[in-house]
């Protein structure tokens, strides 16, 4: 049985190995564990024997004299590694739970597909540090296991950040590597951190019965929105820029996915999204209680029997429903009968043929700070 160690201002007790008739049986040590100097026992100054048999940091027995640049780097990698645990501010427990392995579950994960395994069991994987921080800190979902990059990245002030909210709510950390959670963000930018949790869902109309606001609301309704990159933009500008709710047709709308999650930054686990299976009835309800309904049109719509106004001609002075249509026809023209106002955004030159259009998350960008500017004027 051999002890290896480093003995400078602190002590790594490393893995400890032992033979068992012609094969090498190992006992893992998951963490390395600092023991301060005042403590350490007295020891010879002489130097270990040498063995023929060493271990890597693997956990392999190799011969040391074919591998004598391995080990230089290894000594390297381990000083580095002392380095980085002594000037830590993290706490004792969170630092042992980040250097947690789980062999059992690592082997496990590698049999198991993540996105099988995570619908056969209604989970899906939030990817990217705010979305997995704030699905972990809002509540909204149901979090079941955090799993972080192993190596340098689970050491960044953001990741610590969300694996401490992991811990504080009892959400198992697990480290994976790379290629794995690629594969659970399905080759997205995941930042280093993944969550399995609960999906969520459109909030019901019945949870918007009772409405009671300080200022002149004003209310998204999103019709038709297809593509979950622009609607996680449009959910951050809504969310950034103040408006009171989202609401979103159900039919022929992209779901509530992890892709729009990371896509407005988190926003998803902040905003909820009101669904309805007939934006209809709610432009036709809210107009009978007084509130505006205004749609929005391209710059050339030739004529219409709806009055057009440029967004920065517009006031809010009341109630406020602003409308915006998909990626592809816009606005459906049911929903346009019900308008009483539509807006447009003048171009700032002469449009060539084709590029005459903004992107639906940048254009309901532009219209919602125009109408919640002149709101706050106004009041």
């Amino acid at each position: 049985m051999w002890v290896l160690g480093v003995a400078r201002q602190h002590r790594f007790v490393l893995p400890v190995w032992r033979r068992a008739g012609h094969g090498a049986a190992g006992v893992h040590v998951s963490a390395p564990l600092l023991v301060p100097e005042d403590s350490r026992p007295r020891r010879s100054s002489r130097p270990l024997k040498s063995s023929r048999a060493q271990l890597k940091p693997e956990g392999r027995w190799e011969d040391p004299e074919r591998s004598a640049g391995q080990s230089k780097a290894w000594r390297s990698e381990v000083e580095s590694e002392r380095r980085t645990n002594t000037s830590s501010r993290v706490s004792s427990e969170l630092k042992k739970l980040l250097l947690e392995d789980f062999p059992a579950d690592r082997e496990q994960l590698a049999r198991l597909k993540p996105a099988q395994s995570s619908r056969a069991e209604s989970f899906e994987v939030v990817f990217g540090v705010a979305p997995c921080l704030l699905a972990l800190s809002q509540g909204r979902r149901k979090a079941r296991r955090l799993y972080v990059k192993d190596g340098e990245a689970s050491d960044r002030a953001s990741v610590l950040k969300v694996c401490e909210e992991a811990h504080r709510l009892g959400v198992a950390v697990q480290r994976v590597g790379r290629k794995d959670l690629d594969k659970m963000s399905s080759g997205a930018v995941h930042q280093g951190v993944c969550l399995q949790a609960s999906p969520l869902s459109f909030l019901t109309e019945d949870s918007a019965a009772s409405e009671r606001h300080d200022t002149t609301p004003l209310w998204l309704v999103l019709d038709r929105i297809q593509d979950p990159m622009n609607l996680g933009a449009i959910l951050r500008s809504a969310y950034f820029l103040g408006v009171d709710r989202v609401a979103s047709s159900i039919r022929h709308s992209c779901p509530l996915s992890p892709v729009v999650s990371k896509a407005s930054s988190g926003v998803l686990e902040v905003l909820g999204v009101h669904g309805y299976h007939d934006l209809g009835d709610l432009l036709q309800s809210k107009a009978a209680r007084g509130w505006q309904v205004v749609g929005t049109v391209g710059a050339d719509t030739g004529e219409t029997r709806i009055p057009v106004t440029p967004c920065r001609a517009f006031r809010m002075t009341k109630p406020t429903l602003l409308v915006m249509g998909g990626e592809g026809d816009g606005v459906s023209p049911e929903l346009l009968a019900l308008c009483q106002t539509l807006l447009t955004i003048p171009a700032g030159r002469e449009m060539i043929p084709g590029v005459e259009s903004l992107n639906v998350s940048v254009a309901t960008g532009i219209l919602l700070h125009s109408l919640l500017a002149s709101r706050r004027s106004a009041s």
